[in-house]
């Protein structure tokens, strides 16, 4: 008989046989850095007032980022099933937020694109959230401030898989 393992102990068995074994402290350091990203995350989205749900405004970053992306490689990016990518461009299309474009190669074939209407959404956002931050930083001693800039190379590196 096969035991099943809660979700957490999966994800240990699954770290600990890609990887070199995980310390106690490296373990609790990942789970309080999973958590403040999260928690950050959270904040950020709370400080966007574009008019846009959070899926909105991922799949409007994923167009800009995409350049003319199908809805099938903009579904694939965002990780949701193509009739929910449908949904959420058709919400962005209604907006002026994207317009949908035949693929001159493939006529069966359409692409999404960023309006100036969506680019605009897209830097009031940002700039909302690089408000929020700045207004959080400016609060912090230098060195805190110093501390935070050493840490953003870090999660830089981190993300981008750098183990130098």
């Amino acid at each position: 008989m096969t035991s099943i393992l809660p979700a957490e102990d999966t994800a240990a068995v699954r770290l600990q046989a890609t990887s070199a074994v995980v310390d106690r402290d490296e373990a609790e350091l990942a789970s309080r850095l999973r958590l403040a990203v999260t928690r950050l995350h959270r904040r950020l989205r709370q400080q966007a007032d574009g008019g846009l749900t959070p899926s909105q405004a991922s799949a409007l970053a994923g167009v800009e980022l995409l350049g003319s992306p199908t809805l099938g490689a903009l579904a694939v990016r965002e990780s949701v099933q193509p009739p929910s990518m449908t949904r959420i461009v058709g919400a962005l299309e209604e907006m002026g937020h994207v317009t949908r474009v035949v693929d001159s190669s493939d006529r069966r074939v359409v692409r999404i694109t960023i309006t100036p209407a969506g680019e605009a959404v897209l830097r009031h956002i940002r700039s909302l959230k690089n408000a929020f931050l700045a207004d959080r930083l400016h609060g912090l001693d230098p060195a805190d401030r110093a501390a935070l800039d050493d840490l953003a190379a870090l999660l830089e590196r981190l993300v981008d898989g750098d183990e130098s």
